[in-house]
Formats: C-alpha cells, structure tokens, sequence
C-alpha cells in the first residue's frame, strides 16, 4: 500500500496509476458511515494524509456531485480519479468505490432470504446497527465543523433541518433555495459565503496539493470543456447506461420485472437527488405500493443492511432487485434471477453517475473562480449538513425504539413511542458514541466490538 509518506517525498508529481488504484481500493473497502462518514475518510486521505487536492477544490467538487442524482461520495471519487488520470482514472476510482460493497451487500441479500430469522444473524445484524449510528453521528460533526464556517452557513444548515424533518419539504426545493440564497449572499456579502477551506491550492498542512500544482503547470488539458468532448461523451454513456435495458425489454418483454427494474431505476437515477435516505421514499412508494416488490418493513432491513456494508447507501436498491427479482424468478432459479436483478440494478444506478461527471466535470472547473456560483454552492453545502443531521436523527429514532408514530395530523416529524425505547440498543449505541468521540477509537475496530457486544446480549444476555 502506497504509504502517505511516499507520495510526500514527490511533492506536486501525480501518483502512479498504480498506487492511486491501491488507495481508491482501500477508500472502497474501508468506506463505511454512509455519504458522510465517506466523504470524511477521503477528505482525510486525499486532502490531509496524501495532499492529492486542495481542500477548496475538494469542497467545490463535492458541491458540485451534490447537486447531482446518486450518490455523492461514489461520484466525488469519480471526479477526483478523473482530475488525475483521466476518464481511466475516474472509472478505477469510481468503480472500486461501489465493487466492495456491492459483492457485500449480495451476500447480504442471499443471507436475508435464505436466513433472516437465525438468532444468530439477528444478533449481529443488532450490533452493527447500533456501530453504524455512532459512525453516522461522528461523520457529521467532521464534515459539519468543515462546511459551517460562520453564522450564516449554520443558519442555512439550521433551516435544511426544519424544512425536511418537520415540514417534509423535498430534498430538491431546499437546495433550489439554498443555491438562491448563497447566488444572492455572495453578491451583498461574499465575505460570509465563500468556500469553506484555505487559501490558494494549499491543504490544511500549507502545502500545495498535487492537482493544483499540475493545474499550473499545464498537465490537465483534458479537464477543458469543448462540446466535441460533450458530444462524444453522451454518445458513449448513454448507451453503455441504458443498452442493457433495452436488451433486457428485448429479450424479456414489457411486463417481465427486469424490465421494471431497469425502467424503474433509470428514471430514478435522473429525478432523484439526496442520496440513499432521499432517495427511500421515492423507492419505497414504487417497490412497496406500485410494484409489490417487498413488504414495508423490509425497506428498513435493506437499509439498516446497506449501512453495514462500505461504499454508497444507495446500494440498498441493490437489495431491492435482488428481492424483486428473487420472488419473481420467471423460470430462473430464484437465487439466480435475484443476482441477475441485483447486477442489473446496481448498472442502472451507477452508470449515469460516471455520464454526469464526465460531461459536467470540465465546465464545473471552467466555472470554479465564479464567486457566484461559489457561493451557491457553499449554500448548497451548508443545507446538505442539514439535511445529514436529518438522517442521522432518523437512523437514531430507528435503532433506539421499536415503535414510531407519525406527527398528530401527519404534518411534522415522526415521533418515537416512548414507552418502546430498546435500552440494549440505546446502551450500546451510547457505548459506540462514546468509544467514537471520546476515546477516537477508529470505525472498523467499533464495528467488530459492537458486533461481538451484540451476539453476547441477543444471545447469552437477558430478554429486552
């Protein structure tokens, strides 16, 4: 493994593609905590330990995959492998972000079908429940100490907060009003919205990044825009996107589920934003009520399996065409047709990811000294914080009690039923934080002590 010190003593030289392979496969197996606790470990290799990018361009970056459908984190390591080495670079990077967890997570889907109610499974599915809320939490204090640099940026976070948890308001409408905000912040008062970060290319350490350098040095010409490269890109992309699907719709008929997953799972792949937490509702509605793909209890499952596994959350749409496909066989062995459903889900989900960053990514830096956009995005960035801390609080409720009922006229937050807090979850959740935040034990060693805490107590401890 290329060692930090290594890419130190060739200050402002790009990375092999070799070892940047090596550091994108360890960012891939080690990516637990969902789209925060992700962008937190890569913040940490690729700004701090390794210096590869300035933290202001990491940020503009991120605010850029941000605003995209899928999943941010996956993409941000896209755009980075890309910015070094090219569309190979942004495809190993890209791809090794989501490998791990989608051959995890299939695993996990047999697991479930075939073995869901063995106490054993059980117990440490609970474990790592209660691993992963500490993981959630801490990764949102990280990067909400990185992007809410003033009052202003806490207040748009503060206003994320209360506009998705309470008022329900969509995930897409709270960014439109924060880019707004931040467009018409940076024009009266640049001071307060500008890019979170240090100054020039320079890391937190004070040294100049790799990227900035080779940007002043010339050496990334494929990162300006022209619509020869615009037009050549959608002409590759958008069939290796959706060529499957119509193959699938070919061989299979209209009617045959995976045509339906293929189908289903584009159009969400566009009209989705917010991750894997923004994007369960949407999901559920069509797998539960359109489609009668799962049952409503087990979208939780999926998620609550997604957040064991590393990579984007996003691949708990894995987990729903595995089962979608897995009950509707069409002749196939079960097990079968559900790997295929799985294959075909996790291809349509992540291959527009690859067309965003390709297309989008030389006029995101063409537009980089923008101050308004800049700004916009800073916005974008603090709301997002916001609409974290959502997520985080919804986990929480989820793992501590075992009941929750909706806001009284179903206009508020839902609201956990006191009376059914799990206190084993809540003492082992507690005990996760505090190893997180106060001794900063590090994530995997918490995972496999919660893992171990939880066998003991579902199994040999005393009955809830």
């Amino acid at each position: 493994m290329t060692s930090a010190s290594a890419v130190r003593s060739r200050p402002g030289t790009a990375p092999t593609f070799t070892e940047a392979t090596k550091v994108w496969a360890k960012i891939g197996l080690l990516s637990f905590g969902g789209p925060a606790g992700q962008i937190a470990l890569m913040h940490k290799e690729l700004v701090e330990e390794r210096r590869w990018i300035s933290e202001q361009r990491f940020l503009h970056a991120l605010n850029y995959c941000m605003l995209l459908p899928g999943p941010e984190a996956q993409q941000l390591a896209t755009y980075i492998g890309w910015l070094m080495h090219r569309t190979l670079g942004g495809l190993v990077a890209g791809i090794l972000f989501v490998v791990p967890g989608a051959l995890v997570m299939l695993g996990l889907s047999i697991l479930y079908v075939l073995y869901r109610d063995v106490p054993l499974v059980d117990a440490i599915f609970f474990g790592v429940k209660a691993a992963v809320l500490a993981v959630v939490v801490e990764a949102v204090l990280r990067i909400g100490r990185r992007a809410l640099k003033n009052r202003a940026m806490v207040a748009i976070a503060a206003g994320a907060f209360i506009a998705i948890y309470s008022l329900h308001v969509p995930f897409p409408v709270i960014i439109l009003v924060a880019a707004l905000i931040g467009w018409a912040g940076g024009r009266h008062a640049p001071g307060l919205f500008r890019a979170g970060g240090h100054g020039g290319g320079q890391n937190p350490s004070g040294h100049e990044a790799i990227i900035d350098a080779m940007f002043e040095r010339g050496e990334l010409g494929h990162v300006e825009p022209s619509r020869g490269k615009a037009l050549r890109t959608a002409a590759v992309w958008i069939p290796v996107w959706l060529g499957p699907v119509l193959l699938v719709w070919l061989a299979t008929g209209s009617g045959s589920v995976w045509t339906e997953l293929g189908v289903f799972f584009s159009t969400m792949a566009v009209v989705t934003f917010g991750g894997a937490y923004a994007v369960l509702a949407y999901v559920a509605q069509g797998a539960v009520e359109t489609f009668g793909w799962l049952a409503p209890g087990e979208m939780v499952d999926g998620l609550g399996l997604a957040e064991t596994t590393p990579g984007p959350l996003i691949l708990v749409l894995q987990f729903v065409g595995f089962l979608a496909s897995y009950r509707m066989p069409g002749g196939l062995d079960p097990l079968l047709a559900g790997c295929l459903g799985a294959l075909l889900t996790t291809w349509v989900t992540f291959a527009p990811c690859f067309f965003w960053i390709f297309l989008g990514g030389p006029y995101v830096e063409a537009l980089r000294g923008n101050r308004a956009i800049s700004a916009a995005l800073s916005a974008i960035t603090a709301a997002v914080v916001g609409v974290v801390m959502n997520l985080a609080l919804w986990f929480a409720i989820h793992v501590v009690f075992r009941e929750v009922r909706e806001f009284p006229g179903g206009i508020g937050p839902d609201l956990p039923v006191l009376g059914s807090i799990d206190w084993q979850a809540a003492i082992l959740a507690a005990g996760a934080l505090v190893a997180m935040l106060w001794f900063k034990v590090g994530m995997i060693p918490t995972l496999g002590a919660c893992m171990v805490a939880g066998v003991l107590i579902k199994l040999l401890g005393p009955s809830p």
